[in-house]
């Protein structure tokens, strides 16, 4: 299929459809695992420290592998690696629940391993088929619009869904609900997912690009996640750091000096795309930072029970949908820029309020209000983060601007989580020393943790506001151009 058509596939919804449901489906298996996990260490009687490797395992698979994925699907067909990426993430899925069977934690632990590289390929190729199935415009906006509600409520909804199925279906199922969706998935891709891929000539693949970065991003996660457990300061942490920026210095030097690099770094000329990834990264920390610390406290503190946890979650998920149209037409509208940095402003508003939680706090008014804040804030940040990374990219490399903006905000994800990790830590081992209840200390790291966010939230904002100045939509173009002031 060739990279420019002159009119619009029919089925381009149908499409935005199929290939959205892997997405969430990979989105929602970020969080979902956070629920299960005092259920997963109890059944297969494994220590703290291993259950953690769980998630670890997912993380560092699928954000060391996000960039090589978005290239492949450029290079070898988007289409092609979808389909791949679906069926390892499947059968690793189906793995990971039989572990349970198995009674086995490295049967677990090295199938979400798989997943993640499952999970790496798929979002990145999935993003790309949606922006070269719809053209530069209103129309994209709208199916990134629908595009950015599905990841900005998919963490939300993975703790309530993962609540459901651990209460009453056990924590297996969080992992065989994703068997049948991908069978189905891959059923309907064949039928309506037309392949495409970069018109680029010759072809090449840069082995020794693919292997740098996959190398050094795999790295940098692991030690980013470990950290807060064997120190920032420590050796091996600090080892693990500079082995990372080893590897991505050879990396660089590689793509500088290759024919066909991996990652051609003219694309960082558009601005848009290099705002975006900035201000992506900050997204990401603060995001996945805030449902993993607060479903800490949910639990830890409040002692809610994994259900009632996921139940309450639902008021960030559901409203996040809703708010999405909103933001996508003021995004058409007005541009990225002002929306973008609206939301980040809303997002900090909403972690300022979690500041002040309190030890003995009630769903209302300590919560409820800051989950509604949150999902305006998410989406109207999320959604023209995701439109701005593809102002003015070519067709041809869509795939590897994709990846690029996922790897933005998993790196992002995973160093927020250990930041926010190490400052209520940090913090509540102090005060547990100093005589204080564990509720206490906890709630106090949790605030912490929160003012932190907070800060890089407002950060972000400042981002927006400098990076995407000048940068328009093609709608804004068209008015420029048309006399229209914009």
């Amino acid at each position: 299929m060739s990279e420019t058509t002159a009119e619009p596939n029919p089925r381009r919804w149908l499409i935005l459809a199929v290939v959205g449901a892997a997405f969430f489906m990979t989105i929602l298996d970020v969080a979902i695992v956070n629920v299960a996990i005092p259920s997963i260490e109890k059944d297969l009687r494994i220590s703290e420290q291993t259950v953690q490797w769980v998630v670890t395992a997912y993380a560092i698979a699928f954000g060391g592998f996000l960039l090589l994925g978005g290239r492949m699907a450029d290079l070898l067909g988007r289409r092609r690696i979808f389909v791949l990426g679906l069926i390892i993430f499947t059968v690793s899925s189906l793995a990971c629940g039989l572990s349970h069977a198995a009674n086995s934690a490295a049967v677990l632990i090295g199938a979400r391993a798989v997943q993640g590289l499952g999970a790496a390929i798929i979002s990145p190729a999935a993003l790309s088929i949606v922006t070269t199935t719809f053209t530069e415009g209103a129309e994209r906006n709208k199916a990134l619009g629908i595009w950015g509600a599905l990841g900005g409520s998919g963490a939300a909804a993975g703790v309530l869904f993962g609540g459901i199925l651990v209460k009453y279906l056990g924590w297996e199922w969080i992992f065989f609900v994703n068997v049948p969706v991908g069978a189905l998935v891959f059923a309907l891709t064949g039928r309506i997912v037309p392949e495409s891929r970069a018109d680029v000539g010759r072809r090449r693949f840069d082995a020794a690009g693919a292997i740098t970065v996959t190398s050094g991003l795999t790295l940098l996660v692991y030690a980013i996640s470990k950290a807060p457990n064997v120190g920032w300061g420590s050796a091996r942490t600090i080892l693990l750091l500079l082995a990372a920026a080893a590897v991505l210095g050879a990396f660089v030097a590689i793509e500088l000096r290759g024919r066909a690099p991996l990652m051609p770094f003219s694309i960082f000329r558009i601005r848009s795309l290099t705002a975006a990834n900035v201000v992506g990264f900050l997204m990401g920390m603060v995001i996945f930072s805030n449902f993993f610390v607060l479903t800490l406290y949910v639990q830890q503190v409040l002692g809610w029970s994994a259900l009632k946890t996921g139940v309450t979650f639902l008021a960030t998920a559901g409203t996040t949908v809703i708010w999405a149209g909103v933001s996508q037409a003021l995004t058409t509208r007005f541009g990225p820029r002002p929306v973008m940095t609206a939301g980040l402003l809303v997002l900090a508003a909403a972690l300022y309020w979690y500041t002040r939680i309190p030890v003995d706090g009630h769903y209302w008014p300590d919560l409820l209000p800051a989950y509604l804040i949150f999902a305006l804030g998410m989406a109207l940040t999320f959604i023209p983060v995701s439109i701005a990374a593809f102002v003015g990219v070519a067709p041809q490399q869509a795939g590897l601007a994709s990846g690029l903006l996922n790897t933005s905000q998993q790196i992002g994800g995973a160093i927020g989580v250990a930041v926010a990790t190490t400052i209520f830590t940090t913090q509540a081992k102090s005060l547990l020393k100093s005589g204080h209840s564990t509720s206490q200390a906890f709630t106090s790291g949790y605030r912490d943790a929160f003012w932190a966010l907070t800060v890089i939230a407002l950060a972000g904002a400042v981002g927006a506001f400098m990076l995407l100045r000048g940068v328009h939509t093609a709608e804004e173009r068209e008015g420029e151009a048309a006399g229209v002031p914009v």
